[in-house]
């Protein structure tokens, strides 16, 4: 909707996005450290223990939400010296403001909503999303554009329109908890349960970080990419925002199935770890493995069509449409390592994903963008190619990692 407003509003959009994605991505890496061990909880059928754990698991989320909320502040006073397009410095920090605004009710939501996939009721975070995600539509037509009174703001209409999406599912999620019958002995656990046990606080902070380290590097690497494209220029920075969301369709669908992946894993590991849990992650992949052929048969036939949802500018779609090539190579390493990081992560032995990820997106996946964009004189379209590089790397080590931790005897 904004790159139907100006190619410039699309180009400030993907560079506010990806730079934010990396915090956003790292608070919502740190939340998936409940999921292994409510999961595991869950197995065991021990709701006090769940109650209290989600009221750590909370109150260490919106800290982190606090902390990388200072980070970007302080990020926001750089903006002029990251060698963004001068054009599009005006449009950048008023998007940049707003989007930070919606980070810490990101955490709550976060917190909650993995202890919810983790109790197996993924419908009901599914329902938030998808009413939230429905008014932030209608905000986006109202406000971008000017529709029904209210005036046209562009970008940052568009911001606005996200940030009381971000507000209103938080809420919406907290009512939810402390409403319904059949959540009251995690409701009385969070409310009464007592003081905080020891060591629960620790354990529930030494499963996250490692996650979300693991997640600030893979999407830090993506993110500096924009930046990257950014220095080519605005058209590249556009087509290179059309290409990563139309992509992003099938990472969403991927990791989808990746959290039921980890809560799967993490029911069987709530019994002792063993060849038990490898079943749901090599089932899994099977599913994991169609979504990723029907994704990139989607972008193959109808590459023109969904490029085209977001310009009208020929320019930018005819540089976009010629980076499907990359784009439908790097699916296959995308489904991989999501299917074993979402396995490796249901058996609570996390400390591995953070060495892959470093290892995979930072040590080599950078290097190689620099190289394939401007070395090799391949522009945007080695950086779209590097992709796979990293991403392919990242899964077989993953795959490797849960071998290894699942090598115990069967149960």
């Amino acid at each position: 909707m904004v790159g139907r407003y100006t190619t410039q509003s699309l180009a400030a959009s993907s560079f506010v996005v990806n730079l934010f994605n990396v915090v956003i991505l790292c608070a919502m890496g740190f939340s998936y450290g409940l999921t292994p061990l409510i999961g595991a909880l869950f197995g065991q059928k021990r709701s006090d223990a769940i109650g209290l754990t989600l009221r750590a698991g909370l109150i260490a989320n919106v800290i982190v939400g606090v902390l990388l909320s200072a980070l970007m502040l302080c990020a926001y006073f750089f903006i002029e010296r990251m060698g963004q397009p001068d054009e599009l410095i005006p449009l950048i920090k008023p998007f940049f403001l707003i989007y930070l605004a919606g980070l810490v009710p990101m955490t709550v939501f976060n917190a909650f909503t993995q202890w919810s996939y983790a109790i197996k009721n993924t419908a009901m975070p599914m329902w938030i999303l998808l009413g939230c995600n429905a008014l932030n539509i209608l905000g986006n037509y109202a406000l971008i554009y000017g529709h029904w009174g209210f005036p046209e703001l562009g970008l940052t209409g568009a911001g606005l329109s996200t940030l009381a999406a971000r507000v209103i599912a938080p809420v919406a999620i907290l009512i939810v908890f402390f409403t319904r019958a059949d959540y009251r002995g995690y409701r009385e656990a969070f409310l009464h349960g007592g003081p905080i046990p020891a060591g629960m606080m620790e354990r529930v902070v030494r499963t996250s970080w490692p996650v979300a380290l693991q997640m600030t590097f893979e999407t830090g690497a993506f993110s500096l990419c924009a930046v990257f494209a950014g220095w080519i220029g605005t058209i590249s920075l556009a087509a290179f925002q059309i290409v990563l969301v139309v992509g992003t369709l099938g990472f969403c669908i991927y990791y989808s199935v990746g959290t039921a992946i980890a809560v799967l894993t993490a029911n069987e590991a709530g019994n002792g770890l063993g060849r038990a849990c490898r079943r749901p992650a090599f089932d899994g992949y099977v599913v994991m493995l169609f979504f990723m052929s029907l994704s990139s048969l989607i972008f193959v036939v109808f590459s023109r069509q969904l490029m085209g949802l977001f310009t009208e500018d020929e320019t930018v779609l005819s540089l976009a449409t010629s980076l499907l090539f990359p784009l439908v190579l790097y699916q296959l390493g995308d489904a991989t390592q999501i299917t074993f990081a979402n396995a490796l992560r249901g058996t609570a032995r996390v400390m591995p994903m953070l060495w892959i990820a470093f290892v995979s997106y930072i040590l080599v996946g950078l290097p190689s963008t620099y190289l394939l964009a401007f070395p090799a004189g391949l522009g945007v379209y080695g950086i779209e190619l590097s992709f796979s590089v990293s991403l392919f790397l990242a899964g077989g080590l993953f795959l490797a990692a849960f071998l290894k931790v699942t090598r115990g005897a069967q149960r």
